[in-house]
């Protein structure tokens, strides 16, 4: 049970039961700052008294009178037309028993019969995973992570790029290292991949394949690229898992136009929304979202990348999911409506498709921006950051920012053992609790939880309620970073509570038993917020 969620239908059926209608959306509940005033307060009726030809005094008193007392205590009337209620103790105390008979599902949606699939990363296996990957990697699997426990189907997808001219580079690169290797006096072109795994894979080929390459042959340079590919992708495969993301599905881009399915998409389903410019086919977008008409035929006769990818999005389509998710880079911007108007046309709802653009990362060290690893002279990837400051702490900072907004990665705050750190100031709220349930382990716990009447004790079991809202409403949104600041404030009420409460006294048993429960409670929560944003809960730190 959500208090806040609860009483707004409780406002409204009150307001109801008056002939006044009012969305549960339009009414707002908050906490309120003092006892004296209640436990939660609502401006319903300053808000909403002109529309309905009454004073606020008035309308809030038809509140107080009509509300039903179930979960009320008493209503009080405050200044101009404040609402105040005080909740019956039972009603938040019984959020314990819940919270410990649910466990780890405690927070968890009910099946909602809906099929969501979520491609992210998806890099081109030519190298490590960067700044940007990482970013795109924890907030895209927090977002399935999110809808999952909010009880959603979903698919995480990878999509390769393995068409493009990136993969040719890939294999001209290994080709030059190879000959190198072999004794050939020849330089790598500047537009070459020069990271030193192509060093490392070249050297593995020969290892595998002894006298087998053949300079300037077609066939052995097709199965050396392919084989550079496979160690590329099996290498990112690897690094992800470092960071607890593993997908479902991995799709490429060579699967789509095999055996002339992009052209048979663009023959037969795109026919009619195609017009013929400088030799050039173009598709009519501007009929639907975008502000200019895309290309999708080259005049040289090849595609644009456009075209490929709806052709994967139809595909991924005609496989039921409900909605399709995309979590990509900024530069992406422009790519939204021009896709959405392609789905459209094949009589989709603009909202099939949603798109997440993950802003840049700069890593920060004692104040200056590292841009380069030193171990290898380029850019810092993502196994180096988490061999640095731990998967936990690379998850959590990249979850806690809003995908819209710019990050400024602090490499030391992220190292640092102290309440700055947000992510070591909730592990530790968590380890807190587990080190005094240890020590109290002979005790037993009252679930009940009816001797609790401390404001810190009410401050976080309030907190513990809200726990299945925030999930549901982080979903809805795709917004990680609410969880994280809900993490924060459960964290900050979980030290209070253990600040000012006397969690095991021994000569004061029942209130004692009490304590522990709402301990064990805030420890199941904690947990749970954090592996939904796919970071762990330590029990000693």
């Amino acid at each position: 049970m959500n208090i806040e969620e609860t009483l707004k239908l409780k406002i409204a059926e009150s307001l109801k039961s008056e002939g006044i209608v009012l969305d549960v959306n339009d009414i707002i509940i908050e906490k309120s700052k003092t006892p004296e005033h209640g436990d939660y307060a609502s401006n319903v009726a300053l808000k909403f008294a002109s529309r309905f030809g009454t004073n606020p005094r008035e309308l809030a008193t038809k509140i107080a009178d009509k509300i039903d007392k179930e979960l009320v205590e008493k209503v009080e009337i405050a200044g101009p037309g404040f609402v105040n209620f005080f909740i019956k103790k039972n009603a938040i105390n019984s959020v314990v028993s819940q919270i410990i008979s649910k466990g780890d599902s405690f927070g968890k949606g009910e099946n909602k019969n809906k099929k969501i699939n979520v491609e992210f990363v998806s890099a081109n296996p030519t190298g490590d995973l960067h700044l940007g990957h990482a970013r795109c990697a924890a907030i895209g699997d927090s977002i399935c992570r999110l809808y999952e426990f909010a009880g959603y189907d979903v698919t995480r997808e990878f999509y390769i790029n393995d068409a493009g001219n990136q993969i040719n580079t890939l294999g001209l690169s290994l080709d030059i290292r190879i000959r190198q290797l072999l004794g050939e006096k020849i330089e790598l072109p500047e537009d070459s991949y020069h990271a030193n795994d192509i060093v490392d894979i070249a050297k593995l080929y020969l290892d595998k394949h002894p006298g087998e390459y053949k300079v300037g042959d077609e066939s052995s340079f097709n199965k050396l690229k392919a084989f550079g590919m496979e160690e590329e992708l099996n290498k990112i495969k690897r690094d992800l898992e470092l960071f607890r993301v593993k997908f479902d599905i991995y799709s490429f881009e060579t699967d789509v136009r095999a055996n002339n399915h992009v052209q048979d998409v663009l023959e037969n389903k795109y026919g009619k929304y195609t017009y013929k410019q400088d030799g050039a086919i173009f598709l009519k977008t501007t009929d639907f979202l975008d502000d200019k008409d895309r290309a999708v035929v080259k005049s040289d006769g090849s595609y644009t990348y456009l075209m490929p990818d709806i052709a994967y999005h139809l595909i991924k389509l005609s496989r039921g999911y409900d909605n399709l998710i995309d979590v990509l880079g900024a530069d992406h911007h422009g790519y939204i409506n021009r896709m959405k108007s392609a789905l459209m046309m094949q009589g989709y709802s603009k909202d099939t498709l949603e798109v997440e653009l993950v802003q840049v990362v700069r890593l920060i060290k004692d104040g200056v921006e590292v841009k380069m690893s030193k171990r290898t002279g380029a850019g810092v990837s993502l196994r180096e950051l988490c061999e640095e400051v731990g998967v936990d702490a690379v998850r959590y900072f990249f979850a806690a920012r809003a995908a819209s907004s710019h990050l400024d990665f602090d490499l030391n705050l992220a190292l640092e053992q102290s309440s700055s750190n947000p992510v070591y100031y909730a592990q530790y709220a968590h380890a807190r609790l587990c080190s005094v349930l240890e020590s109290a382990k002979d005790i037993k716990i009252d679930e009940s939880a009816t001797n609790l009447k401390e404001e810190s004790e009410s401050e976080l079991l309030k907190k513990l309620m809200e726990f299945p809202h925030i999930i549901e409403v982080a979903a809805t949104k795709r917004a990680p970073h609410m969880l994280a600041t809900y993490i924060q404030e459960l964290a900050a009420d979980i030290h209070s509570f253990y600040t000012n409460c006397r969690l095991i006294d021994r000569e004061n048993l029942d209130v004692t038993s009490s304590r522990l429960a709402l301990a064990k409670a805030a420890k199941i929560v904690m947990k749970n917020a954090l592996g939904v944003l796919g970071v762990s809960a330590p029990v000693k730190m």
